[in-house]
């Protein structure tokens, strides 16, 4: 057995390519994954965060905010996804309004 830490995540194949980070305290960030350590410290170039509501913290805007190179520390980290292949989808489970 070696002494070398693994990390859960295999983050290597994201390098060079597009990222979405949520934060505790609900920040949310996107931009281009450049490294990260098996901490889960992450780099990321172009960072984009966006805004909360004021009026509900817990819901992200469609304002942003350039942030440019930040690094990400890896206690604050709760997701990593690629950027790529995903689409913002309709929630199947919330009720209509007459219902």
């Amino acid at each position: 057995m070696s002494g070398r830490k693994e990390t859960v995540l295999d983050l290597a194949k994201f390098v060079d390519k597009g990222v979405q980070v949520k934060l505790t305290g609900g920040r949310q960030v996107t931009g281009t994954l450049k490294g990260y350590d098996q901490l889960l410290n992450l780099v990321l170039d172009e960072a984009i965060e966006f805004l909360r509501d004021p009026d509900d913290p817990l819901k992200t805007t469609d304002h942003t905010r350039r942030l440019g190179l930040i690094i990400c520390r890896g206690t604050a980290v709760m997701l990593v996804s690629p950027t790529d292949g995903t689409d913002e989808i309709a929630n199947p489970f919330v009720q209509p309004d007459g219902a």
